[in-house]
């Protein structure tokens, strides 16, 4: 029994040592690992955050009626230009009958007074000629009847407005005829011949008769993240690509942002706006979609690694690389690096363009046999 058991625990240690033996000889057999390796290059490295919006006028007037009616004529339509005080439409009056009636009635009782002051006057003229009344007497009479005339004028004129929308005399500035507050270019007309248009009012914001606005001044409306609203300041710069315009960056400078954040599909975004530089060769078209990459921070040809082949120290978290020294033989070196822009991250010190860097996270491909 003994020398049964002697022999199974021999054989099972020639067979742990046999297996020993037979891994250790594959492991040698197999080939070692080699080491590629990349050097330094010059690099221009732009570290931005990126916003996504539109291009919008900096002013943008919309222009609204005085008065309530029907469009009888459009002057303009969208892409016209025109100065401050241009006519752009006509408006038919409907007038309201309550109005109408208060300045029917108006003119009659002007007319009565009118009539009452009239014979009033001539009888003070006759007892003047008479030697009857002072001259005063009949001036105080002239100056009542010239009023009662001047009032049953202006009831004529306040039923032709309320009727039509202006009177005679006042032609050019008449409520029915809508005309431009400032100069620019007609963006938009949203009515058309026969439309009903509101007054703007203390209750009413009005229809809009056109949007007006200077196309030479336009920027850019957008939005970020939270998680990058505070990276970015005042004052820096933008590079603006607008979808509609290919193989063209336009030049922009941060000018504000909201210090309020709103909630959007669960994330919170940050309004921003930035001026655009004048583009004297390309015309924006106000409300194309455009993305706005802003500068944090650029180094012009610099000496530059892929950020993918620096390591880091587990202890102290510093940058290091390591640079071959002779056939693959590689040492650590610690270095110092600045900027990054996600490919690559600018080396201040510690390595130089001679250097070999191990590329140490290289992945290997699996053949399929």
């Amino acid at each position: 029994m003994k020398k049964s058991v002697t022999i199974t625990i021999l054989l099972l240690i020639v067979l742990v040592f046999g297996g020993s033996m037979y891994y250790l000889y594959q492991k040698n057999s197999e080939d070692p690992v080699v080491y590629e390796t990349e050097k330094l290059s010059r690099q221009t490295i732009v570290k931005k955050a990126v916003a996504t919006g539109s291009i919008l006028p900096l002013e943008e007037v919309l222009i609204k009626p005085n008065i309530s009616g029907v469009i009888e004529e459009i002057y303009i339509e969208g892409g016209d230009y025109v100065k401050s005080g241009d006519l752009l439409a006509k408006i038919k009056v409907v007038p309201n009958l309550t109005a109408l009636n208060d300045a029917r009635n108006t003119i009659e009782d002007a007319k009565i007074t009118l009539n009452d002051q009239k014979r009033n006057y001539e009888r003070q003229l006759t007892l003047f000629s008479k030697g009857v009344i002072s001259k005063a007497d009949l001036e105080r009479a002239e100056v009542t009847y010239d009023q009662a005339k001047q009032a049953y004028s202006a009831a004529n004129k306040r039923f032709d407005i309320v009727n039509t929308g202006t009177t005679s005399g006042y032609r050019n500035a008449a409520n029915n005829l809508i005309r431009s507050t400032v100069s620019g270019m007609v963006l938009e007309v949203p009515v058309e011949v026969g439309n009903q248009v509101i007054e703007s009012n203390n209750f009413n914001e009005g229809t809009t008769i056109a949007a007006i606005a200077d196309v030479e001044k336009m920027i850019f409306e957008g939005k970020v993240d939270e998680s990058e609203v505070g990276k970015i300041k005042e004052d820096l710069p933008l590079e603006i690509t607008v979808g509609a315009i290919e193989d063209k960056t336009f030049d922009a400078v941060l000018d504000y942002i909201a210090p309020k954040g709103k909630e959007e599909n669960g994330a919170i975004q940050f309004e921003i706006k930035g001026t655009l530089k004048k583009q004297d060769t390309v015309f924006i078209r106000a409300g194309l979609s455009a993305n706005a990459s802003i500068i944090l921070a650029r180094a012009d040809s610099v000496l530059a690694l892929k950020e993918a082949l620096v390591q880091f120290d587990d202890d102290t978290k510093k940058p290091y690389v390591e640079v071959e020294t002779s056939e693959q033989q590689f040492e650590r070196k610690d270095i110092e690096l600045g900027i990054s822009d996600g490919i690559f991250v600018e080396v201040k010190s510690g390595i130089d363009q001679k250097d070999n860097i191990k590329v140490w996270n290289a992945i290997e491909e699996e053949n399929a046999n």
